[in-house]
């Protein structure tokens, strides 16, 4: 169907989409814009100039002008916020894909509640403190940086969810059945392994265990709930580095990490079909786990990708190697239990 202006009505679905998208995500860029401006302008009696702005084992070791720290966290939430609106106004196609609309979202969300908090921790260390000598420790408010970002990031996700989803496959194929003879069992078995995430995940183990242990037997005090962080971080780099996929008569199991943990079953009565479909990690966000459930990828290198759809209507996709041929045994185990 064409529009009077020679505009198809997909085209002009994509356009009024990519406008509703760019103007919650420009709100949302401006709120946070004034937070980080206002909360620090209303204190600024009450706050040292210069600002503590780094903390080492025995407190406040690094300070900064309050102009420059001002404009620095501006500049960062606008350079995140910016960007992503950006690339939101620059690409109609990719907002019609629920991935590629999530991603935005994550980053805008996680970005933009990473940044409050860091100001907040921040802020509230350094108020009426005399100097910047002087400020307080970061304490539990340094949890808020973490905690802020995955919040936001699983909000900004979850609320650029609604919409369409448009399936791409650019270098992929629908899965044909494979054919199996009467009474023969098949099993597939694929992994994938991201080398640069083990290795991240591992230092940040080593490096966070080092520190606490140093602080626990009577090294000067530390800031310890961040090498817990970083333990914790480290750890579900660790078991998000690698992810193994079998396909057999009891339904789809899909293993993480060395130790294959945690594991997860769906079984064949909860699967619709699957197929084989090219993902990059710009596409979905970045590497590891990305999106919600009902739209998540677990992405460990880019290319092919097993893509799986539930009965209920929600996908997974793999990062996996041979996925068109995990994809015809898939859906032909389905086809074979709806029978």
């Amino acid at each position: 169907m064409t529009a009077p202006d020679g505009r198809s009505s997909e085209g002009e679905t994509a356009m009024g989409l990519r406008g509703r998208f760019v103007s919650v995500a420009a709100g949302w860029v401006t709120l946070v814009t004034a937070v980080l401006v206002a909360v620090p302008s209303t204190l600024r009696d009450r706050l040292p100039d210069p600002l503590a702005v780094h903390w080492g084992p025995s407190g406040p070791d690094g300070s900064a002008p309050f102009a420059v720290v001002l404009v620095a966290w501006t500049a960062v939430w606008l350079l995140i916020g910016g960007g992503a609106c950006v690339a939101a106004a620059a690409g109609a196609a990719r907002l019609r894909r629920r991935a590629g609309r999530m991603g935005l979202g994550a980053l805008l969300g996680g970005g933009g509640l990473f940044c409050l908090a860091v100001q907040f921790a921040t802020v509230s260390a350094n108020l009426d403190a005399p100097d910047w000598r002087r400020a307080g420790g970061l304490s539990l408010a340094a949890l808020l940086v973490p905690a802020g970002l995955a919040l936001g990031g699983w909000l900004g996700a979850l609320a650029a969810r609604p919409g369409p989803d448009e399936v791409s496959r650019r270098g992929g194929t629908d899965a044909d059945l494979l054919e199996l003879r009467p009474g023969q069992r098949a099993v597939w078995v694929s992994s994938a392994r991201n080398g640069w995430l083990l290795a991240i995940g591992a230092s940040l183990v080593a490096v966070g265990t080092g520190l606490l242990v140093a602080v626990a037997f009577g090294a000067e005090s530390g800031p310890w709930p961040t090498f817990v962080v970083a333990i914790v971080a480290g750890l579900l780099g660790v078991a998000l580095s690698s992810v193994r996929v079998r396909i057999a008569q009891d339904g789809l199991q899909v293993s993480y990490g060395p130790l294959r943990l945690p594991r997860r079953h769906v079984p064949l009565a909860k699967l619709d079909s699957a197929w084989s479909e090219e993902r990059f990690p710009r596409e979905v966000g970045g590497w590891g786990v990305r999106g919600l459930p009902g739209a998540a990828t677990i992405m460990l290198r880019g290319g092919e990708c097993l893509v799986v759809r539930y009965a209920s209507g929600g996908r997974l996709a793999i990062s996996v190697d041979d996925a068109e041929r995990g994809a015809a045994l898939l859906n032909t185990l389905v086809l074979e239990g709806a029978r």
